[in-house]
């Protein structure tokens, strides 16, 4: 359940980008849902993709947790494309892009 509800919140964020004078087209759009893990992929006319994978770790235990890796990818006003690469587990969100501050190492 607790997949479900992060795969459609990662789903509605990517859907989320501000409508265009144009109305894009679907050039690709797959998924595979299941009962401990899922998969999706889908690209737009406009520039925009997105895929994910993602699969629960330790299922049935108390310390049942997602863990999903994945891309998008957006054109944004300025013209300019942004990629970011993540990792979303027991650690947190952990994005990587080249527009993104990297952290100090400690």
């Amino acid at each position: 359940m607790k997949f479900l509800i992060v795969f459609v919140a990662l789903f509605a964020v990517a859907l989320a980008a501000p409508p265009q004078n144009q109305e894009a087209q679907i050039l690709r759009s797959e998924s595979d849902v299941g009962p401990d893990s899922f998969k999706y992929d889908w690209e737009t006319s406009d520039g925009q993709a997105a895929q994910a994978e993602g699969h629960l770790n330790n299922v049935g235990t108390e310390n049942e947790s997602l863990a999903v890796h994945g891309s998008y990818r957006f054109v944004a006003d300025d013209g300019v494309t942004y990629e970011v690469k993540y990792i979303a587990d027991e650690n947190g969100f952990q994005p990587q892009g080249a527009h993104l501050p990297v952290a100090p190492e400690a």
